[in-house]
């Protein structure tokens, strides 16, 4: 069983930045592609980003490429996600998950973190 938690949400102006933490517990970090996923109110729970085991294959959203970028650091079983250029509209919980497979579907992640939420002011 693994364990997921999300930090380093917070209010941030447009145009501003943000680093989202993903830290993992009790199974081996290494095996498992990593993905994060956000989710605004009202909305469904939608695909941002997505890295592989060693973190050598990345996917993301078309509507983050180029202002998001995903890492992971297996030695401190930890994964990030560095948002750059926020807009309004990335406002959301934002979700860290780990499966078999770097995959666009959520239904591709076995476990789940608790969200952290991100807000971005205009």
């Amino acid at each position: 069983q693994v364990q997921l938690v999300e930090s380093g949400g917070g209010l941030v102006q447009a145009g501003g930045s943000l680093r989202l933490s993903c830290a993992a517990s009790g199974g081996t970090f290494s095996n498992y592609a990593m993905g994060w996923f956000r989710q605004a109110p009202g909305k469904e729970r939608e695909f941002v980003g997505s890295i592989s085991w060693d973190g050598g294959m990345k996917q993301y959203a078309d509507f983050v490429k180029g202002r998001f970028t995903i890492s992971r650091e297996n030695a401190k079983n930890t994964m990030y996600l560095q948002m750059n250029s926020l807009k309004p509209e990335d406002t959301a919980v934002y979700y860290c998950a780990a499966g078999s497979s770097y995959r666009t579907s959520r239904y591709a992640y076995i476990y789940w973190g608790q969200g952290t939420q991100v807000a971005v002011s205009s």
